[in-house]
């Protein structure tokens, strides 16, 4: 039997709760489930899996009208939605997926506190709150339900008659052991369950509370108290294309139609999320203030729509979209601009300038490079002033370089164009720039009253429309921390979460115009078991997300094997090592997929 952390041969030792207690044998070989099919018939207690199906009849009003309790069931699309009170008083908010067999799940002193990361261990949580959110699909069974009917009627008569209580419990518990140990032979029967041998579950985060993404849409029993929704949960199903594209106006320009050709028209498949509607009212609410919020980050794993969101925040805006991408060799002028000639001659003028890494590691260097002066008490601040001064001059020197008749020009940036027309601009991924002080030159274009002087001299001063948005995520090999006086002066930073398995699906199959919802929804759910799985074993060296789910999806409508796309799409995007790859295929495709 495989191994299943509900079960750890410690929970087997622990004590039962009350009234059985007093049992002075927990294990039977008269009373079993019918899944017990091995040569020897026995059951054994289980005191957490007992402990969750007590707690359930307390609050099953079916079992015993009119009682009341702190903990809640519900259930949302093909999830099983719980909160449990612990021994120690903790809520524990559960999601279970049914398709996936994986939990989600949060510890939290009180409705007011912030979740902590629930681990199944011997000395700490017990998983009696995972067994009672399994509580609803254990109860489709015709033995199990006739057993819970009888061990609520003991209960109601007091526990009187203890020898049925005890044939109750012992078969209670041997249907929920043998279904979920042995679900991948029991078909429909069983109860497949998906927990890292660590004991370590997926956390809820605070986003995915105020989202409301795991309210439960119908309530069992009992009443929520963590997992109850909130008012901004519906925003992005709720928020009509028409309703909000230009809805959001910064001031009462008209823009040219040049312009209005760069606003990004939204397609018919993206679904607005709620961040991307909170930094448009923020943006809009503010623009009469004194202070008007105008720079953003979004922050979040590849393939959770941040650059989408951007375009669609300036489709809120009605502004027009730019865009400048960061690679590790990201210099302070490559988003100021340069002078460049106009044919491939060779001027006098032009030289090789020190980088900003130059300038901070080694100042007298960058310094003697730039004036022939070696000056060991120069600081950086002052050889960046020089920097700016000699490229200013070399600008004006080739403009006016007649000698040869060769001609220049000022190439000026997407970022540049933005700030002096009053677009929005996207700085794409600055996290992978090697130099991390090179966005801190940048400061004072995010500050209020900004103004910044380009190599040619000009001073160009912010646009009061201008909106700037980073998009980052800090997970990833390569990446590195964003510098404190950057994140300062973002007036809102958002993190974006990847999509629940079947936002993605509907998103994916309306991309695609691929009609198998079924089979999309298994890909989905494998696209995130593979991502997990990544996260658990410490492969980092690939993505995989919704754009490799896009293309496995395209490439299976083509090929009619979800196994064989998988391979061309999916496995050889999520890692280089062929190690890696043949791991998750048979450890999260093969079996699903096989033909």
């Amino acid at each position: 039997m495989p191994n299943v952390p509900l079960f750890a041969t410690w929970t087997w030792k622990m004590p039962l709760p009350e009234p059985f207690d007093k049992v002075t044998n927990n294990v039977s070989t008269t009373h079993y489930s019918k899944y017990c099919t091995v040569s020897t018939k026995k059951s054994t207690l289980h005191a957490y899996a007992l402990q969750a199906i007590l707690s359930y009849l307390e609050m099953d009003t079916s079992i015993t009208p009119g009682t009341a309790s702190q903990c809640a069931i519900g259930t949302q699309k093909d999830r099983t939605i719980a909160e449990y009170i612990s021994r120690t008083g903790e809520i524990h908010a559960v999601v279970f997926n049914i398709k996936a067999g994986k939990f989600i799940a949060g510890r939290f002193e009180d409705i007011t506190s912030t979740p902590r990361v629930y681990s199944l261990k011997e000395r700490g949580n017990t998983g009696s709150a995972l067994f009672f959110a399994l509580m609803p699909i254990a109860l489709q069974d015709d033995e199990f339900r006739e057993n819970y009917d009888l061990l609520g009627r003991c209960k109601n008569d007091g526990f009187s008659d203890m020898d049925e209580a005890e044939k109750a419990a012992f078969i209670l518990c041997d249907n929920l052991y043998r279904r979920i140990t042995n679900a991948t032979t029991l078909s429909t029967d069983g109860i497949p369950i998906n927990i890292q041998s660590t004991g370590n579950l997926q956390q809820l985060t605070s986003l995915q509370l105020n989202k409301g993404t795991y309210s439960p849409s119908s309530v069992l029993f009992g009443t929520f108290q963590i997992l109850k929704g909130s008012v901004s949960s519906g925003s992005s199903i709720t928020t009509d294309k028409n309703d909000f594209i230009g809805k959001y106006p910064l001031s009462s320009r008209k823009l040219t139609a040049e312009e209005s050709l760069l606003v990004p028209k939204l397609e018919d498949w993206y679904v607005i999320p709620p961040e991307v509607v909170t930094i448009c009212q923020h943006a809009h609410l503010t623009s009469s203030g004194i202070q008007p919020m105008r720079n953003f980050m979004m922050r979040g794993p590849a393939g959770t729509g941040k650059t989408e969101g951007a375009k669609a925040i300036a489709a809120g805006l009605g502004l027009p979209y730019m865009y400048y991408t960061c690679s590790a060799n990201t210099e302070i002028y490559d988003f100021l601009g340069q002078m460049l000639p106009d044919t491939m001659e060779k001027s006098p003028y032009q030289k090789e300038y020190p980088s900003l890494t130059d300038v901070q590691m080694d100042p007298p260097s960058a310094y003697k490079k730039l004036t022939g002066i070696y000056d060991e008490s120069i600081t950086d601040a002052e050889v960046y002033d020089k920097l700016l001064e000699t490229m200013r001059k070399d600008a004006e020197a080739l403009a006016g370089d007649n000698a040869s008749g060769q001609k220049f020009r000022y190439v000026e940036t997407p970022l540049i164009q933005a700030i002096r027309n009053g677009y929005l601009i996207e700085i794409q991924e600055p996290t992978v720039i090697a130099n991390p002080g090179v966005l801190v030159g940048l400061n004072a274009l995010l500050d209020r009253c900004a103004s910044v002087t380009l190599t040619t001299g000009e001073v160009i001063h912010r646009h009061p429309d201008t909106v700037i948005v980073i998009t980052t995520n800090n997970n990833y090999a390569g990446c590195r921390d964003i510098n404190q006086s950057v994140i300062s002066r973002m007036n809102l930073i958002l993190d974006m979460e990847a999509p629940d398995v079947d936002t993605m699906a509907e998103r994916v199959m309306k991309i695609t115009g691929c009609t198998d919802k079924s089979m999309v929804i298994d890909m989905a759910n494998a696209v995130q078991e593979i991502s997990e799985h990544c996260k658990e074993t410490l492969i980092n060296d690939g993505s995989c997300g919704v754009r490799e789910l896009i293309n496995w999806v395209q490439s299976y409508m083509i090929c009619n094997s979800a196994l064989d796309a998988a391979r061309i799409t999916v496995l050889s995007s999520v890692s280089g090592d062929p190690e890696n790859r043949a791991d998750i295929l048979s450890s999260c495709l093969e079996q699903k997929f096989a033909a």
